[in-house]
């Protein structure tokens, strides 16, 4: 059986015990079944992973030991900050599970102009956490120690302005259909910001918007992709490009 990777928000350290209880221990004990003696992977985002041992395994709470530091970085030497109107459904979930697959290091989902979902208060605050939550596992299945992050939802207004404050040398795109340039005219890079609209685009007051704080025109092809395919298709050209995809 593959040695299951577990993400926990606890200190990691050789030789320390720790419990683990919620959806960890519940994953382990209940879903994998596992039993004392037993190796699993455990990381913190803080770097690495630490091979451990289960000395516990109860329905609600699972403890190790902690065995073993590995030094391991599977991180693109491209950092991307994806940038994306909120979908409607499952869209959404997709689009951060695969991104953060694809090597995605920073995740923004904006309220646009046509952006259909309607979120406010604690249904906003509650679906952040589950993007969040959606990061973590597919960190834990591609292997990845390093968690994006995944902002709060913002207007593009707002986010916009707080834009300029980016990083230095950041490459800055907006996916715009009506338009011939394509990534590989661009010189190589190592931070990029892509905008990307939710289900029918950005509209064109708002593509303007962004042209004027800096962001330049990007096409993707001759075809209109979807809101969910667009995004993880750059993401994927630009890791063959610059990052660590080949």
């Amino acid at each position: 059986m593959r040695i299951p990777r577990i993400f926990t928000e606890l200190s990691l350290s050789c030789d320390s015990s720790l419990d683990l209880d919620g959806s960890a221990a519940r994953h382990l004990s209940s879903a994998l079944r596992m039993k004392v003696g037993q190796e699993i992977t455990l990381f913190n985002g803080q770097g690495g992973e630490y091979a451990a041992t289960l000395t516990e395994v109860g329905k609600n709470k699972v403890s190790v030991k902690v065995v073993e530091y590995r030094n391991i970085n599977r991180e693109s030497a491209l950092k991307i900050h994806l940038v994306i109107g909120v979908s409607r459904g499952e869209r959404m979930d997709l689009i951060v599970q695969k991104a953060t697959e694809l090597g995605a290091t920073e995740i923004t989902p904006l309220f646009t102009e046509r952006t259909e979902v309607k979120l406010s208060g604690e249904r906003l605050a509650k679906k952040a956490r589950h993007w969040q939550q959606i990061a973590i596992s597919a960190c834990e299945q591609c292997q990845r120690n390093s968690v994006p992050v995944i902002n709060s939802p913002i207007s593009l207004d707002q986010w916009l302005h707080l834009s300029d404050k980016s990083v230095v040398d950041e490459l800055k795109l907006v996916l715009h259909h009506r338009t011939v340039k394509r990534l590989n005219e661009h010189q190589a890079v190592k931070n990029i910001c892509l905008l990307v609209g939710p289900e029918g685009g950005l509209g064109e007051q708002e593509i303007a918007a962004a042209r004027e704080k800096g962001f330049q025109p990007l096409a993707l092809g001759p075809r209109v992709l979807r809101t969910e395919t667009a995004p993880l298709a750059a993401i994927s050209i630009m890791q063959s490009l610059w990052g660590d995809m080949g």
